[in-house]
Parts: structure tokens; sequence; C-alpha cells
């Protein structure tokens, strides 16, 4: 059985780079952003609309399809959400089954309810996720102002809880889901990883 580590994570907690800096440490694959290439491949849904999808935020009207037209039905918005969810289960188990890894969000704990994996939930307080959303911006990113960016957290979080309480059935974060869960409140994710990597070596 392969070693597989999920990780959930509230927006601006660096969970994302926890979960990459934690896979370079145990020398394991990293999946995140690749499953949304993967997604889109599966079911000719653009990168965008999938991702869009997955933040539970897709525009009735947005052009969905690459290189399609599509026409118009009522509930064209919720069977694109469930071919979306579907594929993503598919790549996560075939990913999950192909060699250890740490894989972010994609409501992979869930999915691979069923494996042997350890769970982990990374959360922080508002103002220091503020702070590293502020940090990290790159060149190309809109400059929010700190009102502005706090709300853009909360809606961020709102729609990921709404999505993994649909098709999970579970409520994200709650601590009772998971194996571990870590404040990075004022923490320095390069330094917090080595000593929670100890945990798997």
């Amino acid at each position: 059985m392969n070693r597989i580590i999920t990780i959930g994570r509230e927006f601006g907690s660096g969970g994302r780079e926890f979960g990459r800096r934690l896979a370079e440490e145990l020398g394991i694959e990293y999946y995140d952003r690749e499953i949304i290439t993967e997604i889109s491949k599966h079911t000719q849904l653009s990168e965008e609309y999938v991702q869009q999808i997955i933040e539970h935020t897709p525009h009735r009207l947005y052009p969905i399809t690459i290189g399609h037209s599509m026409a118009y039905v009522e509930d064209y918005s919720f069977s694109q959400a469930q071919a979306v969810f579907e594929a993503q289960a598919k790549i996560v188990k075939d990913l999950a089954e192909k060699s250890d890894c740490v894989i972010v969000g994609r409501c992979s704990d869930y999915i691979l309810k069923d494996y042997d994996t350890y769970d982990i939930f990374i959360y922080a307080d508002l103002d220091s996720r503020v702070k590293r959303c502020i940090e990290r911006r790159t060149e190309d990113e809109e400059v929010l102002s700190e009102k502005q960016l706090r709300r853009k957290i909360k809606r961020i979080d709102r729609h990921r809880a709404k999505y993994y309480s649909f098709y999970t059935g579970r409520k994200w974060g709650d601590k009772a889901s998971y194996d571990l869960c870590i404040n990075t409140t004022n923490a320095v994710i390069k330094d917090l990883v080595p000593v929670i990597a100890k945990i798997f070596k």
C-alpha cells in the first residue's frame, strides 16, 4: 500500500506550500494543480472552468468547452459539476494507486476514505492569512486592500466548505475528519515541515 498524505487547507494558511515542501522532504510525488489539468483532459472542459467549479463559483453562461459549442440547458451547471467531480475522484484514486504521494485539496481525504491515508488540515487565524497573502502576492495579481483580502479569504473558504460538504456530507475543517490539524498562525512553513515529516520517516 502506498503512503498517501492528503492536505486540506484554509485559503492563505500556507497549506499548498506545506504540501509541496512535505513531499520534497519525503521524496514523494506532489499533486495539486496537476489534477485540474487532468480533469480538463477527461471532461473536455477548460481548466479555468474546472477551477471555477471546484471553487464552487461557475458562471452559468461561461463558455465551458474547449473548441466546442454547447447548447444551454437549465441544469447544465449541475451536470458539469457532477462530471468534474467524477473525473476528479477517478484521477485522485489513480494517483494514489500509482505511488507514494501528497495530494492537496480536491476532497481527496473523502475520495480516498477506503485507502490507508494520513489526512492533514492546515489552518491559521485571519490576520496571519492576510499577511501571508500579501507577502506571496505575485506581480500579475490584482492588488487588494487588507479589507478586500479579508473578504476574499472568507468568500473562498465559504465556497470550499460548501463544495466539500455537498460531495462528502462532512463538515469542512472538522477536526474529527483528520489525523492531524496544524495551526500555521505566525509559523514559518519551511521550518515547520521537517518537524512534521518525522512522523512519516
